[in-house]
């Protein structure tokens, strides 16, 4: 008897055939003597649309919303329907008496699975495979090691509701404002809060009014010191400033206080995924998507880093004993940094970051004990690798311990505090690239009841700032802190907002757009708080836990759709297509709309009826600017098909790919130009001298 393995993805698939022997390999799967591995494409099985349900939904109409089915019901992706129907003919081999369900090892991966069982009526044995990282030694453990599909029924459920939520409430919204109001809109569970976060930081930019100040800043020596009064060094009035200067120039001043205070930094925890993409972001300018994505690599392709999709910083204790195999696999590319750590028996210093309670479904993100050479990593791939690993080697150095000089001397009634930092034990912070704190303790020594000839004394001009628009981090930072969302999700939602012209990237900064903007004012104003959002996903949470009846969550999200659609049905606020142009549709004759695509920019007909699209601007390839390396524009002329920067001007002809030759094509051309060769020939010489023959 054989078990059925359903991996994911191919990839990982191809990695789990390998370690358990499957080398039969067929269209759909691979096979060996005790296992079938074979694969989904992501998600095999939906929820069905509406117009399954019955057909006249397949018109836009607002009299038929909201559309609440008694029972969702899920289909077969059509695109991928040959892998499902492989996996169903699979699970009817009398050989196959158990599925393992190796899919990742979270929510989304859950529902993949458990949707293709329901689909294809699985009524027998289920297990579960359920590991971190894809090294050869995870995924025997994981083997030997597999648990009853049941313990995961609670996660399932979550993800069904999750899933059937953001159907219900997007789908509704979102069909109801384009009907509304003739425009495409979107709007769902959690990407309206998200948006209503980048537009409330806008309103604070556009509402914000500076407002001039002055400080004063001195030295003694080396000793930089500004002037303060209860702990603010900001005067507003310029007299008062002009007068504080006066009465500091040419004064001495007396130290009446020195403070020393020992402090320590303890060693940060690993990084969780949202933490990571903060850091990507604002280091390399990486997008949450493309941390993501290139994470993703590490973990199945490179098998360097553990499960990627995890929203925990912390270990369990039964990792304690993998640190050292894991250390031993970073010696060879991290000599300098691990030596010292092995000295010392690879002990983990950071003693907080072993912590069972706050594990969730996976730990956090660090090395696996699996050897690699990073000539095999893509740039991308290498900064973020670096990032993990000096991350996950800061457990074994000391903390960061430091003393704090707070100098304070008086003039006259008016106080100058100054500062100096000695670092006593660099501790972690030797080993982190970002570390700014050089500053050792200062050469010239302020003591207490001296005075002192003040050496400079000015006045520095100043004017308040306005919050600066989010960066990704920021705004992960903030789905974060509101609950908008999970590790897994939060990238998506950024990209849906910025396809759908809500926001656009600029600078590495979020802006909204006046399609935004707009939309914003259409949605209900509890969709768009993100604490309503934050309430459904530690309901979602709670489900997973079995805390809380699925249920009854899904009956408060059908009352909240029926809501929110009716309110939009009866709303009389108005909407203007901000990107409607003055050229006509040639097929219906209603106004064009400019829209930006990720190739350029396209003129798309205004009525949803009609189809008729053009290009607007040269599209765009993937080739970029040696100069300015901005993405260049594709054109053909009389000698073919060249590459252009319209910023630079640059020009590159683009290569001519190599047609290959079909089989048939092959034994044409071995026919033709083989009747004069003698039969010594090899075929691959006789096609050689074919294709020369040919060209």
């Amino acid at each position: 008897m054989k078990s059925l393995v359903l991996a994911e993805k191919p990839s990982v698939a191809r990695e789990l055939a390998r370690v358990l022997g499957c080398n039969e390999k067929k269209k759909h799967y691979l096979e060996g003597p005790r296992y079938i591995v074979t694969w989904a494409l992501g998600h095999l099985v939906e929820l069905k649309m509406p117009e399954d349900y019955d057909h006249k939904y397949k018109e836009w109409n607002m009299e038929d919303l909201p559309i609440i089915p008694k029972q969702m019901e899920i289909k077969p992706i059509r695109k991928t329907y040959p892998q499902f129907k492989a996996i169903e003919q699979l699970s009817k081999r009398k050989d196959v008496q158990e599925i393992i369900i190796a899919t990742d090892a979270g929510r989304e991966g859950e529902l993949v699975a458990r949707w293709i069982l329901e689909r294809i009526h699985w009524r027998k044995t289920v297990k579960r495979l359920w590991i971190s990282s894809q090294t050869d030694r995870a995924i025997k453990d994981g083997f030997h090691n597999l648990k009853p599909a049941r313990n995961y029924d609670n996660l399932y459920r979550s993800a069904v509701c999750r899933s059937e939520a953001d159907w219900l409430i997007g789908l509704n919204v979102s069909r109801a404002l384009t009907v509304k109001y003739n425009d495409p809109l979107s709007a769902g569970r959690v990407q309206t809060p998200t948006l209503s976060l980048i537009l409330d930081r806008e309103k604070e930019i556009q509402t914000f009014v500076p407002r001039k100040f002055w400080t004063i800043q001195a030295s003694i020596g080396t000793v930089q010191l500004n002037w303060e009064k209860n702990g603010e060094k900001r005067i507003f009035d310029e007299q008062d400033a002009k007068h504080l200067l006066d009465a500091l120039e040419g004064n001495k001043a007396k130290v009446v206080q020195i403070t020393r205070k020992e402090k320590q930094e303890a060693q940060p925890l690993p990084y969780d995924l949202t933490e990571l993409q903060r850091d990507a972001n604002h280091r390399f300018g990486f997008t949450a998507k493309k941390t993501l994505n290139v994470l993703q690599n590490l973990y199945e392709q490179h098998k360097l880093v553990t499960y990627p999709r995890t929203d925990s910083k912390y270990l369990t204790k039964d990792m304690k004993d993998t640190m050292y195999d894991r250390l031993l696999a970073l010696k060879a590319n991290f000599k300098d940094i691990v030596q010292p750590i092995l000295k010392n028996k690879g002990i983990v210093l950071s003693k907080r970051v072993f912590n069972d309670e706050k594990v969730t479904d996976h730990h956090a993100i660090i090395p696996t004990d699996h050897t690699s050479s990073l000539s095999r990593l893509s740039a991308d791939e290498r900064k973020l690798y670096d990032l993990i690993v000096h991350r996950f080697l800061t457990l074994f150095y000391p903390s960061y311990q430091y003393a704090t000089f707070i100098f304070t001397l008086d003039v006259q009634g008016n106080m100058l505090v100054g500062k100096e930092t000695e670092i006593l034990n660099k501790g972690f912070k030797s080993i982190v690239s970002n570390d700014h704190d050089q500053m050792g303790k200062s050469s010239f020594q302020l003591q207490k009841d001296k005075t002192y000839k003040i050496d400079d004394v000015q006045i520095i001009s100043h004017l308040t700032e306005p919050p600066k628009r989010f960066s990704e981090a920021d705004l992960l930072m903030k789905m974060e802190k509101f609950g908008l969302g999970t590790p897994a999700t939060r990238a998506d939602i950024i990209e849906k907002l910025v396809s759908s012209e809500a926001i656009r990237r600029e600078e590495g900064r979020l802006h909204s757009t006046p399609k935004g903007k707009q939309l914003i004012d259409l949605v209900n104003e509890e969709l768009k708080s993100p604490k309503l959002t934050a309430k459904w996903e530690k309901q979602l949470e709670a489900i997973s836990r079995g805390k809380e009846d699925p249920e009854k969550f899904l009956q408060s999200i059908r009352k909240e759709t029926s809501r929110l659609v009716t309110e939009i049905k009866n709303s009389e606020q108005k909407y203007h297509a901000h990107n409607l142009t003055g050229s006509k549709c040639p097929e219906c004759g209603s106004f064009m709309k400019e829209v930006t695509r990720k190739d350029g920019k396209m003129l798309v007909c205004s009525n949803r009826e009609c189809n008729f699209t053009k290009r607007k601007s040269p599209k765009l390839s993937n080739r970029r600017c040696p100069t300015c390396h901005k993405k260049m524009e594709i054109h053909k002329g009389k000698s073919g098909m060249y590459f252009q920067c319209r910023t630079c001007n640059v020009v590159e002809k683009a290569e001519q790919k190599k047609k290959a030759l079909s089989k048939h094509e092959e034994k044409r051309l071995l026919n033709k130009y083989s009747k004069n060769e003698t039969f010594s020939n090899s075929l691959g010489d006789l096609l050689k001298a074919a294709l020369q023959k040919d060209k």
